[in-house]
């Protein structure tokens, strides 16, 4: 009797092969993570799929042919400047389509892609309004360089994951979102050289204790800061506010921020006296205060310089076009040692320039020009 057969174990000799070829797709799917089968890709999740292809929808012109492989015929995983997880159901967690001179508007669709991480849509010409968001993992949000000319009120109020966000270099108008001020994880905010104007935005200060890096440089702010913003964000590092319409006084209370690195407040109409409690901040490496009014008549007021004498790591020191009289007090020599930059020109300052100048042994650069200023410079210019 001939032995009888197992089911299942004896195969027609093709049946090997094609096991070997199925194991090695499924390798090749494991190892890539993505694959097309018969031409046509398979798209484990069509609800990234379909936020892509609407975003798509919503660019009118794409010259360099950025977006040219985003068909269905390949997985969106593979499609330019989309990086996705690592396992299964892959979902987009990069949108990188920076510099690929986009235009058209943003569409909504990008809220739908819950685990984005990242959406750099900088250096492209974007129009209108940058729509509602709804990504709880995203961190990073790159916008300048567009022509973007507002923000939804409502964009990034559930981005709770929010750490970086750079809208500088557009055409937004009005003032800031509240909803960025209820970012509670937010650490760097970019939004120089648009057209915001108001007060310094109240929004920021609500719930912003963790703003490290705030930039609003080349707007139309304008009004008085806050007397207790050093408190409302201690851990700034650098405070940019140049050229904008800010005036009254320099807050005392910069002071208490005492990771301070940058201050920038050049072209403003600031007024009164150049605070001392500046000589709280220690890390303090750039303090740039020229075309303000701020004042100096007199031994007091000039107090500040003494101050400084206390942020060791003071690189660039920027007073010029301001109201400073009288004379250059001796106590600037005892400012920080590696010292590069010193500018007073522009003022109202008398008399001979201190000789403890020289003691500034890595000063490159000193500006005292406009002036009323007397003397030579032998006992104080710095030889090499």
């Amino acid at each position: 009797m001939a032995p009888r057969q197992s089911r299942g174990v004896m195969r027609s000799p093709k049946q090997p092969a094609k096991l070997a070829m199925l194991l090695l797709l499924a390798l090749l799917l494991l190892c890539n993570r993505i694959g097309d089968v018969h031409g046509k890709a398979i798209h484990e999740n069509s609800v990234d799929l379909h936020a892509l292809l609407d975003f798509k929808k919503g660019i009118s012109k794409d010259s360099q042919g950025a977006l040219s492989n985003w068909n269905t015929t390949i997985h969106f995983c593979r499609w330019n400047g989309v990086t996705c997880t690592t396992t299964p159901q892959f979902r987009v967690s990069w949108l990188n389509l920076t510099g690929h001179n986009l235009q058209g508007q943003i569409s909504p669709s990008l809220g739908n892609l819950p685990f984005l991480n990242l959406l750099d849509l900088s250096d492209n010409s974007f129009i209108g309004t940058f729509p509602v968001l709804n990504n709880p993992h995203l961190t990073f949000l790159l916008m300048s360089y567009n022509c973007l000319t507002g923000i939804n009120p409502n964009a990034l109020s559930n981005c709770f994951n929010l750490s970086y966000l750079d809208f500088s270099l557009n055409q937004l108008e009005g003032s800031i979102p509240d909803g960025v001020g209820q970012l509670p994880k937010l650490q760097t905010l970019i939004l120089g050289e648009n057209m915001i104007s108001g007060e310094f935005p109240q929004a920021i200060l609500n719930h912003s204790s963790s703003l490290q890096y705030l930039s609003l440089e080349y707007n139309m702010l304008g009004k008085a800061l806050p007397s207790n913003i050093g408190d409302l964000l201690p851990n700034l590092i650098e405070l940019t506010l140049g050229a904008n319409r800010f005036d009254g006084h320099i807050p005392v209370s910069l002071g208490n921020a005492s990771g301070l690195q940058v201050i920038d407040f050049w072209n403003n109409s600031f007024t009164g006296k150049i605070p001392t409690s500046l000589g709280k901040l220690v890390n303090l490496t750039i303090l740039n205060l020229e075309l303000n009014h701020l004042e100096a008549r007199d031994r007091r007021d000039w107090e500040f310089l003494n101050a400084l004498r206390n942020c060791a790591s003071l690189n660039a020191l920027a007073l010029a076009d301001n109201q400073l009289e009288g004379s250059i007090p001796q106590s600037v020599g005892n400012l920080s040692p590696g010292l590069q930059f010193l500018s007073l020109a522009g003022n109202h300052l008398s008399g001979q320039v201190p000789q403890s100048i020289g003691k500034l042994s890595a000063l490159t650069s000193l500006a005292l020009s406009e002036n009323n200023l007397t003397g030579t410079i032998d006992g104080w210019i710095i030889e090499t």
